[in-house]
């Protein structure tokens, strides 16, 4: 009984010292705009650093931001560059003494291929919220989704279209003379037959925004892979996306 007794004192003790305090959580593109629903949010852990358990978890949900304020406007210092709906995770946890917290974050968590994992560390004191823009981990990259050929198929031809979809981080999309502008990045696509290099095929976007592509005939049958990166010199941004197929023409 005065086990019990004890442990319900402590209980209510932590408690009553314990202070709710506030950490805001966002992603941002490199380059671009924040990460959000649009796109399917990204993952937040929030943990303990020195004991490494999870205080807190979700996903940033909201807009992409304000172009203009994230884009075109001169960042001055203590000024703000999200607002009200941009994307964020928000939590509030309750400390009694100063905690050295890991950040960590997956984005965009529904896009695997191109997801990065970012992290940092931050002490939250009580009492103490990190809010407005909070903690913000840059997201490096571009999500790239390898359209044509398909992963496994078996074509037909040996001339066929390479073609992938290409966009920022965020979503953001990528067009010619754009504010993301599809001219000025670099994608193409390594051809591989038999892990052996064959030759690399400059894509661009002709009608659709993000689509870049371009016809190409395949040298002869066989297993091949294509790898589709996506570079600007700008800024050093950079991904990669990968398929395997294979070409069976002759039968």
């Amino acid at each position: 009984m005065k086990n019990i007794l004890t442990i319900l004192f402590s209980i209510i003790f932590f408690a009553s010292y314990a202070t709710p305090t506030k950490i805001v959580v966002r992603a941002k593109a490199k380059d671009a705009k924040f990460i959000g629903s649009s796109i399917g949010g990204a993952q937040v852990i929030i943990r303990n650093t020195a004991t490494a358990e999870i205080m807190a978890s979700g996903k940033t949900a909201g807009s992409t931001g304000n172009t203009s304020l994230i884009m075109k406007e001169p960042h001055e210092r203590y000024k703000n560059f999200s607002d009200a709906e941009t994307a964020k995770f928000e939590a509030t946890i309750n400390i009694d003494e100063p905690v050295f917290l890991t950040v960590e974050v997956i984005a965009p968590f529904n896009q695997p291929q191109s997801a990065v994992h970012a992290s940092t560390q931050v002490w939250l004191i009580p009492g103490k919220n990190i809010d407005g823009d909070g903690v913000v981990l840059e997201i490096p990259g571009f999500v790239i989704n390898v359209l044509n050929p398909q992963t496994h198929e078996s074509v037909q031809s040996a001339e066929a279209t390479i073609s992938a979809n290409v966009v920022m981080m965020c979503g953001c999309p990528l067009s010619n003379g754009g504010l993301w502008d599809a001219e000025k990045m670099e994608v193409k696509a390594i051809v591989k037959k038999d892990g052996k290099m064959v030759d690399t095929v400059e894509l661009q976007v002709k009608e659709k925004n993000n689509t870049f592509l371009a016809d190409y005939k395949f040298p002869e049958d066989g297993s091949y892979e294509i790898t589709v990166y996506a570079f600007d010199g700008r800024t050093g941004n950079s991904g990669v996306g990968k398929v395997n197929f294979s070409i069976s023409s002759s039968h």
